[in-house]
């Protein structure tokens, strides 16, 4: 082998390792996504989201009013722990949860302070939030907002250090 062409396979090399790191590099330092950002998909505007650290505000705000907080999702995974206050109307993918969900809303004010969240799943592939947000909306409530958590309940959060409550 030349001199010539040993020279060409590592500049070669050399240069496709140097387009390899520069795009690692690059996909490193963009800023990760939350989650919570409003797909074009979602029936809510971006005004609608909240957060787990300004929800847990929320509710250790001893001058304020608690929200009144709305789990959609499995029972199952609502009594394994949820967030203090919270009541279960779920699965609101299901008609019976859907129908339960809707049937519980009907008593409340329309101007009723109305957080929801499911966090079975990652936030974007849950079965639940979408149609409970839905049906809310279209019966009018007005100060309705989602709880985004982007893994799960576990993870976005018990693993945070925000207050849980077990059982039913």
């Amino acid at each position: 082998m030349t001199c010539a062409t040993t020279r060409s396979k590592i500049l070669f090399l050399f240069s496709g390792l140097t387009i390899v790191f520069a795009t690692s590099a690059t996909l490193i330092s963009v800023a990760p996504t939350l989650g919570d950002e409003k797909r074009s998909g979602d029936p809510w505007t971006a005004e609608r989201i909240i957060r787990p650290t300004e929800l847990a505000r929320e509710l250790g705000d001893k001058n304020g009013t608690p929200p009144t907080i709305v789990y959609v999702g499995f029972r199952t995974l609502f009594a394994g722990g949820h967030i203090p206050g919270a009541t279960f109307h779920g699965s609101a993918s299901t008609e019976q949860g859907l129908s339960d969900l809707k049937k519980w809303a009907e008593r409340l004010p329309r101007t009723t302070n109305l957080v929801i969240y499911c966090g079975c799943c990652p936030f974007e592939k849950c079965p639940n939030i979408r149609p409970a947000f839905t049906a809310l909306d279209g019966m009018g409530f007005r100060e309705l907002r989602v709880l985004v958590l982007p893994t799960n309940f576990a993870t976005d959060w018990v693993d945070k250090g925000y207050p849980i409550q077990n059982g039913m």
